[in-house]
């Protein structure tokens, strides 16, 4: 798949976030691209979640933070920098944990930049990973502000295959959206923050992409700023 242009590379080693891993060189040889990376001490999220071998089960807590740190960083790519940074490739194996058990997003090696103001990438190739890529992308090529959205609530319900699961848990007798959490955390859990993060995973991961919220929003309702829209509008399949 096409890569970030060496324009691009320039670009982006000038990001600087805390939940970001800062690019730190590259080199290119032929159609061969090599991008140097902060080393991030506990490796990523997909480990954590399914690496096996007696790895610790993340609390609550620490998933809850590493959620709001990869949304802040996603708010800062879309809208805080001096250009609109496309991701392109959201996922947990792309999430990594720092030392200090925040989560840091890496791997911008199909990103893609444009002007404050302008319109979304006119990329004409599909890219990214299987389940996160949004509909609207997997047409057109396309990728937006809100393309990244979508694999963030895909991030935030685990894998595309909870999507359903989620939605069928809140549509079967009684609703209980809980039903879907992580049975390894044996109910240890903020039972209001779950229901609010497995909602708004359903919203962000949304068939329509005029239905999904802005990045900024989503750091709003993280942040319990803002109350997520009633339960009717989480359901889309």
């Amino acid at each position: 798949p096409p890569t970030v242009t060496e324009p691009e590379i320039e670009s982006l080693g000038r990001l600087r976030h805390k939940n970001l891993v800062n690019l730190q060189g590259w080199c290119k040889q032929r159609s061969d691209l090599l991008l140097v990376y902060d080393y991030i001490l506990n490796g990523s999220l997909d480990f954590f979640l399914y690496g096996g071998g007696g790895q610790r089960c993340l609390s609550w807590e620490q998933r809850f933070r590493v959620l709001k740190g990869i949304a802040a960083g996603l708010l800062y790519l879309h809208e805080e920098w001096e250009q609109v940074v496309i991701h392109r490739d959201i996922k947990s194996s792309n999430v990594l944990i720092d030392g200090e058990m925040n989560g840091r997003l890496g791997d911008f090696g199909l990103a893609r930049l444009y002007s404050h103001g302008m319109a979304a990438s006119h990329t004409t190739n599909v890219v990214g990973t299987v389940g996160y890529i949004a509909p609207e992308s997997a047409r057109t090529g396309k990728a937006s502000a809100r393309s990244d959205v979508f694999a963030f609530g895909v991030l935030l319900l685990e894998t595309f295959i909870l999507v359903d699961w989620v939605t069928e848990c809140l549509q079967m007798g009684g609703g209980s959206v809980l039903d879907a959490a992580d049975a390894r955390l044996e109910r240890r859990y903020v039972a209001e923050e779950m229901e609010m993060v497995l909602g708004l995973g359903l919203i962000c991961s949304h068939q329509r992409q005029e239905s999904r919220p802005t990045m900024r929003q989503v750091v709003r309702y993280l942040n319990c700023e803002d109350q997520l829209p009633s339960r009717p509008a989480w359901v889309h399949r």
